[in-house]
């Protein structure tokens, strides 16, 4: 057995535990990371970054990083729906550049080159990081320990602090003893990564809404783009058999969105997976000696995209507890647990009324949807609902995150 003593031990590092290192390690705190993986994979989710998760990449100083990595600016947003015309969904884009101050847009990356760029970061600032990690168990107190196994060697830390960034099934949040509540998937959300794609605009992210189905597309530049189909819960075989990555493609065979049948003829360049789209969440995301972040934590509803946005403000508002003083304590992250408890509360609601906004689908709820996309727009308060999903869920009132306002929604005038 070997000892090893960092200041902080992050297990973990994906999008959250990365980030985190590298900050840390460049404001020269020794970092200890341990990662389960030889090799980042395609997981098909955590592709698309809003502007206020941009801006958290950029206060932790890895935004530049993400952008030389291959990381595609996207400047536009273009929420389609066969109850408009093209020419009104284009009129109603968002700007994603003007949105947020000093950022020039959302981000469409890869996330296993996402993972890599900001594991290698965190090495670059000094970060020791190792891979191949197995059999981690942590200890919380005072004093917590972490005891693992690397190149079939035993070894035991004695950090000041642990943090668990060890993902949705995170062994950490299991061996605390910790449970996450979910709310109830209404929706199935199918992606693949494609290249070859024809001429698309790369600055353009865009939804639409065809029949029974949901189209996202986020291009990654060059001529990938990342693909998502969402459908209703009660059709989640429709991806079932072997021909699903050819099944998957077809769907973007729709007049809703303008030229989208480019992406039937697109090249698989990744794995088609489909899952149920919920939210979890903890109210026990520190313990003594252990805090919590990125899905470890409790995660967004991937429907609205907020996944990586919230592991880099998990990690921004963690690395400012630790850089901003010697109390490392349970007590130091309370404003972290309060913070994070209430914007995960508002990213659920927002989920919820983006969930409503769509369904019903088919043919037959155009009258109804037509009527819940207006008021979208049209509602101050659901207006700003929508924009604090882009923005940072911070930047609406309280006002917009009500019961009153999502029973507005679904009732009809």
């Amino acid at each position: 057995m070997t000892t090893e003593q960092p200041a902080v031990a992050i297990i973990g590092s994906g999008i959250a535990g990365s980030a985190l290192a590298a900050a840390l390690a460049n404001a020269g705190v020794p970092v200890l990371v341990l990662e389960r993986t030889e090799q980042f994979v395609d997981h098909v989710r955590g592709e698309y970054m809003h502007p206020w998760g941009v801006a958290e990449a950029m206060a932790l100083g890895l935004h530049g990083d993400l952008i030389e990595s291959g990381g595609n600016v996207i400047s536009r947003f273009v929420g389609y729906d066969e109850v408009y015309s093209s020419g009104e969904a284009e009129a109603g884009a968002l700007p994603l550049a003007d949105l947020v101050p000093g950022v020039p847009g959302a981000l469409g990356i890869g996330h296993p080159m996402a993972c890599q760029t900001l594991f290698d970061a965190a090495v670059r600032a000094g970060a020791h990081a190792l891979r191949g990690v197995e059999q981690v168990k942590v200890t919380p107190g005072e004093s917590p320990e972490v005891r693992y196994v690397h190149g079939g060697t035993e070894h035991e830390v004695r950090p000041r602090l642990v943090v668990a960034a060890d993902g949705r099934e995170s062994s950490t949040r299991r061996q605390l003893g910790i449970e996450l509540e979910k709310t109830d998937p209404r929706i199935f959300l199918a992606g693949m990564l494609v290249d070859g794609v024809r001429d698309w605009p790369t600055a353009d992210s865009v939804i639409g809404t065809s029949g029974d189905t949901i189209l996202y597309v986020f291009p990654q530049g060059g001529n990938k783009a990342r693909l998502y189909i969402g459908y209703s819960i009660e059709d989640k075989t429709r991806l079932a058999g072997t021909d699903k990555a050819k099944m998957f493609l077809e769907a973007f065979r729709v007049d809703t969105i303008p030229d989208c049948d480019r992406f039937v003829d697109a090249n698989p360049a990744g794995p088609c997976a489909a899952y149920p789209m919920f939210d979890s969440w903890s109210d026990a995301v520190v313990a003594d000696g252990v805090v919590f972040a990125g899905d470890a934590a409790g995660f967004s509803d991937p429907t609205i995209g907020e996944g990586l946005s919230v592991a880099l403000r998990d990690a921004r508002m963690i690395r400012d507890v630790l850089l901003g003083g010697e109390d490392w304590s349970k007590k130091a992250f309370t404003p972290y647990v309060e913070e994070r408890a209430e914007r995960m509360r508002r990213l659920r609601f927002a989920a919820k009324v983006f969930t409503d906004a769509h369904i019903p689908l088919g043919r037959d709820a155009v009258s109804e949807r037509r009527r819940r996309s207006d008021m979208m727009t049209q509602d101050p308060d659901l207006f700003m609902l929508v924009a604090s999903t882009v923005c940072g869920p911070e930047m609406a009132p309280q006002s917009s995150f009500e019961d009153e306002i999502r029973e507005k929604l679904l009732t009809p005038a």
